[in-house]
């Protein structure tokens, strides 16, 4: 309940804060304060929508999603981050325009902007510190990232009224959007990853189809599935061939793949020399026991 409390504060505070910024960056004539106020509001929309389907994410399975509602919130992730690269690409849009013909600039109201920027950012990051979900993390991210961008601002701000290099502000504009793209990206393929149903990255089939072989009990093993709801939560399938006490073996490879991270398991088991009825399973079948015969 905590996380959901903290994302709706976040959203009121970077919402109403982006709104200031923008106005922010026209008075000032700053195109840097323009590119984080286009970052914030990615990032307020990005909390919306976190907000709305962390709300979904954490319904219970029904008869309709019978898997749970976790996978709303990685699609939280994904709207989040296309918002993000779409903000990105206008502003380097713009700093670029600018770098061609460079306009003036009110730095004493841009220092002040980007002190007050620094504070309320640095204040929504404290807020939302806790949390564990992908979305949560996400928003923290966010958070911390506009208290860099702000201080980036702040420091280039104070460097420009000593200077008077105007190109200073455009450059740092590009900055910040690079930076926001690179993230963005690395977010998008986390989120794909899983969607595609790839194994969970902390886990090695390889070595958990070992352990489980090595139960005692335990002929063969195949048909391993491996595959995560929402990056938290892991869920295996597997066919088990054993002759020993089912409810015993069953015990134990729960407990292996418990220790691996897995909390949901389906076990097939299988007597020795049952057909298996799966197609791909006859040959891989013969390979396996053959190698763990000899």
């Amino acid at each position: 309940m905590k996380t959901k409390k903290n994302i709706l504060i976040a959203f009121v505070l970077n919402l109403g804060f982006s709104i200031f910024e923008l106005l922010g960056g026209v008075f000032t004539g700053s195109v840097a304060i323009l590119s984080d106020a286009i970052h914030d509001m990615g990032d307020a929309a990005s909390i919306g929508v976190a907000y709305f389907l962390e709300k979904k994410s954490g319904r219970q399975p029904d008869e309709r999603y019978t898997y749970g509602y976790g996978r709303y919130a990685i699609l939280g992730s994904i709207i989040t981050t296309a918002f993000l690269l779409a903000g990105s690409a206008v502003v380097v849009y713009r700093a670029i325009q600018r770098i061609l013909i460079p306009a003036d600039i009110h730095y004493d109201g841009m220092i002040v902007f980007a002190i007050v920027g620094v504070c309320v950012n640095l204040a929504a990051a404290f807020v939302t510190r806790e949390g564990d979900s992908l979305n949560q993390k996400a928003v923290n991210l966010h958070m911390l990232e506009d208290v860099l961008g702000w201080a980036v601002v702040l420091v280039g701000a104070v460097v420009m009224r000593l200077t008077d290099i105007q190109i200073i502000d455009p450059i740092m504009s590009m900055g910040v959007a690079v930076y926001i793209i690179v993230n963005a990206v690395r977010n998008l393929k986390e989120a794909i990853e899983l969607i595609l149903e790839k194994a969970p990255r902390e886990i090695d089939v390889q070595e958990l189809e070992e352990h489980i072989s090595e139960i005692a009990g335990v002929q063969d093993v195949h048909h391993i599935h491996v595959w995560s709801m929402d990056g938290q939560n892991h869920y295996a399938t597997m066919h088990v061939v054993t002759n020993g006490n089912p409810h015993q073996i069953k015990r134990l490879v729960r407990g292996e793949l418990e220790e691996h991270g897995i909390g949901h398991v389906t076990l097939e088991m299988e007597q020795e020399g049952e057909h298996c009825n799966e197609r791909h399973c006859s040959v891989a079948h013969r390979q396996i026991s053959h190698h763990h015969h000899h």
